[in-house]
């Protein structure tokens, strides 16, 4: 599945650099399974809440599959994407609730207030594999406010679409900074199931996202789908270009990502991580000979 997107390409050149911070923005991860190294990982959930206490629940076994498929030990069967690189751990719900329909999900008030704790402690990259309970008001301002500041503090927020085959965005992925992330069978075709919109389509990449390989949170091999599983895809290779080229700006390494390949649909582009490499590569060799 990786080979649609060009990930293995790119994971033979690097597992990542520590100095490049992935925040987890999603449920609690059982951190003490062998597929992960502790000392990789930083956990800034300040309730208490980023512990796994009940690993059956719907929530800690989204956050350790999605953590799995970004810094999971290479040769563990996850994906793997970049085991050498930092994750900072925010949970913003519990292993004990806040599920709509089995999908993870919390109030745009939290979510903002995770957003800014993410950057302050030092994320480059944020991974948003979850759901907004409800965005109005105050909520889609303090969210609005907190994705500017992302953007102004150049750190890449990369979101998944929602699977609840809707056409529209959300207030996450209508921001005009946030990468929206669909997802994508073994023949490539956007699920039937994904949310699709014009903001997708236009800024967003399409990732594959059926039946990807993880870890449960018992440490027990298990599958992954959704724009969910898709998501971390496109935040791994993020991580790995700007670990393999530290001097670029936020902007050009989505910049990359994009490979200026925009239409107007409401469906993305497929990713080539490949591609994205190669185009940073151009460019820095440019830089060294001007």
């Amino acid at each position: 599945m990786l080979d649609l997107v060009n990930l293995p390409r790119l994971m033979s050149v690097t597992q990542g650099n520590p100095e490049i911070a992935i925040a987890l923005i999603d449920g609690p991860v059982n951190t003490s399974l062998a597929n992960f190294e502790l000392n990789t990982i930083r956990d800034i959930s300040s309730d208490g809440s980023g512990k796994c206490d009940e690993n059956h629940t719907t929530a800690c076994l989204h956050g350790t599959l999605v953590a799995g498929i970004l810094i999971g030990k290479r040769g563990s069967g996850a994906p793997a994407i970049c085991p050498g690189c930092t994750l900072i751990l925010r949970s913003i719900f519990s292993d004990k609730g806040s599920e709509a329909n089995n999908v993870p999900s919390a109030s745009a008030e939290v979510l903002a207030l995770a957003l800014f704790a993410a950057i302050d402690a030092g994320a480059r990259i944020v991974n948003l594999s979850c759901g907004i309970a409800r965005c109005c008001g105050r909520g889609e301002s303090s969210l609005r406010s907190a994705l500017g500041f992302a953007a102004s503090k150049g750190v890449i927020v990369v979101a998944a679409a929602g699977n609840q085959a809707r056409v529209g965005g959300s207030c996450i992925t209508k921001h005009p900074w946030v990468i929206p992330v669909v997802s994508i069978d073994r023949a490539g075709r956007a699920a039937s199931d994904c949310n699709l919109s014009a903001s997708i389509g236009q800024r967003g990449l399409a990732a594959p996202g059926q039946d990807l390989l993880s870890v449960s949170s018992d440490g027990a091999p298990a599958r992954f789908s959704g724009t969910s599983a898709a998501c971390p895809l496109v935040t791994g290779a993020a991580a790995l270009l700007w670990s393999e080229y530290p001097s670029m700006t936020a902007a050009q390494i989505k910049e990359a990502l994009a490979g200026g390949r925009r239409q107007r649909s409401i469906v993305p582009p497929t990713m080539d991580a490949w591609g994205a490499f190669q185009t940073l590569a151009a460019r820095a060799n440019r830089k060294r000979t001007a």
